[in-house]
């Protein structure tokens, strides 16, 4: 996720045991999930499991294009 960042995208970590509201709110069941967020707080594209830089870096730039 760093990594990810350096790309200037936030990321936000949150741990699940001390975070368990979002957690909840979220429906995180699995470690590592990835979450992308818009402003509002909505859910625009959900990550299961680890996956590439570039797959992230496409989510990304495929929901700020639209």
């Amino acid at each position: 996720m760093e990594k990810v960042a350096a790309e200037g995208i936030v990321v936000e970590k949150i741990n699940i045991d001390t975070e368990e509201i979002l957690t909840m709110e979220y429906t995180v069941r699995s470690v590592p999930t990835v979450i992308l967020i818009d402003d509002s707080g909505k859910e625009f594209a959900r990550t299961v499991g680890a996956k590439p830089l570039n797959h992230y870096i496409e989510q990304y730039n495929n929901f700020t294009n639209v």
